[in-house]
């Protein structure tokens, strides 16, 4: 099926050579969705560990529970390989102060 461009508001149908750069477009954005799901697991990963640092400064005692979180929480990327398995994960919960 042919694919087409709009040019000053006509379609025209676009080149073997356009079409062979836009399909190789498509499919370095589909060969980097796992990339881009673990960048966004990892940002909020990270943010959920700054929110608990204040608990490593050495004047603070951290309760086996806290350290077990952020450990999880350290861990949660480990052996993702598919986006699917991105999207399952679950995080785990804060312990309770």
């Amino acid at each position: 099926m042919p694919k087409y461009k709009q040019v000053d508001n006509k379609l025209i149908e676009i080149t073997g050579d356009e079409l062979a750069e836009l399909e190789a477009r498509e499919q370095a954005w589909t060969d980097g969705a796992l990339n881009r799901e673990l960048e966004a697991l990892r940002f909020k990963r990270n943010n959920l560990l700054a929110e608990t640092d204040w608990m490593a400064n050495s004047d603070v005692t951290m309760s086996d529970d806290w350290k077990t979180y952020r450990q999880e929480l350290r861990d949660i990327t480990d052996g993702l390989t598919t986006v699917e398995e991105v999207d399952a994960v679950v995080f785990p919960n804060k312990p309770s102060e």
